[in-house]
């Protein structure tokens, strides 16, 4: 039986950000926009971690496959721990939260060097949802977010876990990964080609990761 699938778009992402992994994915699935992830912030909203994983939690009917992508990882991993009767199995896809490397200089050092291997024609996609969404709120959600530690997290994961990456990551390294990955007694890979937006560069290999995990399986 096909598991449905719930994607939580990455920082000042929308819904568009996974349209092409979307196209290839044959089950059923939603994406679940949050304040600071595809929606703009309110004042009074609580952009914590804990806090955003309850409201992605009350949007989900049933037991579902979740995909997180970048500072999202951390909202899907949370929502597990909290409500494991919601999550058979999370793909975490270029996931930040490494504390260690969570100070402002350092991430801006290592978006600068993610984005200069990212395809230029990304740009105005990309800029449209950063703009929808607000940079305000992309602020206060990343404020929060660096904060959450993910690797003690996914420390207490019970259930199938894929981690994945692009080869010119810098925000999400391949020491990182395996990290990550270990200690939720998952699995890591690294896709050849891509920086910190596989969900819009390798759409057709996350989709293979997402079936396996959703119980889809293709012939040939």
């Amino acid at each position: 039986m096909t598991t449905p699938v719930v994607l939580v778009p990455g920082l000042g992402l929308g819904p568009e950000s996974y349209a092409p992994t979307l196209q290839h994915v044959e089950a059923p699935y939603e994406v679940v926009t949050l304040p600071g992830y595809g929606s703009k912030a309110r004042r009074g909203d609580d952009l914590h971690t804990e806090a955003l994983a309850e409201r992605l939690a009350q949007r989900m009917p049933e037991r579902a496959v979740l995909v997180g992508h970048s500072a999202s990882c951390q909202i899907v991993v949370a929502a597990a721990l909290a409500h494991p009767d919601l999550a058979k199995a999370l793909v975490l896809v270029a996931p930040s939260g490494d504390v260690r490397a969570s100070g402002w200089p350092t991430l801006a050092a290592r978006w600068a060097r993610s984005a200069v291997w990212d395809d230029p024609r990304l740009v105005p996609t990309l800029s449209r949802q950063y703009f929808r969404t607000s940079f305000p709120s992309m602020a206060r959600a990343m404020e929060a977010a660096r904060h959450y530690d993910l690797a003690a997290a996914v420390r207490r994961l019970e259930i199938p876990t894929l981690v994945v990456r692009s080869e010119h990551d810098r925000i999400a390294p391949q020491r990182w990964i395996q990290e990550v990955a270990d200690l939720s007694h998952g699995e890591s890979w690294t896709l050849p080609t891509g920086s910190h937006m596989p969900v819009l560069t390798n759409g057709r290999e996350l989709a293979a990761f997402i079936h396996r995990y959703a119980g889809v399986y293709k012939a040939g």
